[in-house]
């Protein structure tokens, strides 16, 4: 049992920018039915799965002999991440059906999205990347420049990491450690200055830039990467830039109805939401990115703490839990 936990736990949710990812061109991982696959970008990032976030700029549904799928874009300040629901993720076709006719009815809105990194190869040979959807949260304006706050701090270690990476005698870990190479990027960052080569990163911190310069102005300015143009509404309706469904908490009044911190709050949401089987990861994590809680590093360590450490709570299948 503890075996199988160890081999299905899932990859830590990266967060990236948009230009970061679709300019990869790395795949890397094992052949077999339980290795992780990943996407290598240019940063050393290994993306198995990532948490990204952004303006919704495009939402359909395609009809196949499989069943429906849904296909949609987010903008964050550098570019698109494309995203798609398939046919055997059933459990978000209806949630998917209301946010179609949503934006088909002229509403935008900010999302927040948790899915693993996948690409494919074009006819002509081109590398392209996109994301199969897990579960989003609608968000609002706070949670988005917390998001891009977090985002390019990552950015920049990576970019960090580059540059001390490229100061090393060799590619191979030793002489990256030597050259001060955090060890989580050290595998990433070698296959990537092989297969990438020498390159200037001065893009990505223009990226960094931009994604600061809306966090800190609140995001004011974020129909400047939106794809349609606000319109004037009347005071009873939104405008068609906000979300027009209920905003989730702030982080702060999240830690004031949590009990105070991210720990009571994960158990709470067990205990609320687990039925007979209990409540699956990503419901959980859908769950804390509504009251307030985006930083999924922290989530995860605090489910498997609960787990683990304090035995407060159970994992009868692998994936999702409930009380003890």
């Amino acid at each position: 049992m503890i075996t199988n936990q160890l081999r299905g736990r899932r990859q830590t949710a990266i967060r990236l920018f948009a230009r970061e990812f679709y300019e990869s061109s790395l795949p890397d991982g094992g052949q077999g039915e339980y290795d992780p696959r990943f996407v290598v970008t240019k940063l050393g990032a290994k993306v198995n799965r990532m948490y990204v976030a952004g303006v919704i700029e495009r939402l359909e549904k395609r009809d196949t002999e499989r069943g429906p799928m849904y296909s949609g874009a987010v903008r964050d300040p550098t570019g698109l991440h494309l995203w798609s629901v398939g046919s055997f993720r059933p459990e978000l076709h209806i949630e998917m059906e209301e946010l179609v006719a949503k934006f088909e009815g002229g509403d935008r809105f900010l999302m927040a999205c948790i899915g693993k990194s996948n690409h494919y190869t074009t006819e002509d040979g081109g590398f392209r990347c996109r994301m199969q959807m897990e579960d989003y949260a609608i968000i609002d304006r706070d949670t988005y420049a917390g998001w891009l706050v977090e985002t390019a701090d990552h950015t920049m270690r990576r970019i960090d990491a580059l540059g001390k990476a490229q100061s090393a005698e060799s590619t191979d870990a030793n002489s990256l450690r030597d050259a001060g190479v955090p060890k989580d990027l050290i595998d990433g960052l070698g296959l990537a200055m092989n297969h990438y080569g020498e390159w200037d990163p001065e893009g990505y911190k223009v990226g960094v830039l931009q994604a600061l310069s809306a966090a800190e102005g609140r995001v004011v300015s974020f129909e400047e990467h939106e794809a349609h143009d606000a319109s004037e509404t009347d005071s009873a309706n939104h405008s068609a830039s906000e979300p027009q469904i209920e905003e989730p908490t702030t982080s702060t009044e999240a830690v004031t109805s949590s009990g105070g911190d991210l720990e009571s709050t994960v158990l709470e949401i067990i205990s609320q939401h687990a039925g007979a089987e209990g409540i699956d990861y990503d419901s959980i994590m859908k769950h804390c990115a509504q009251r307030g809680f985006t930083d999924e590093d922290a989530i995860e360590d605090t489910i498997y703490g609960l787990r683990d450490d304090k035995c407060e709570i159970m994992e009868p299948r692998f994936g999702w839990f409930k009380p003890m």
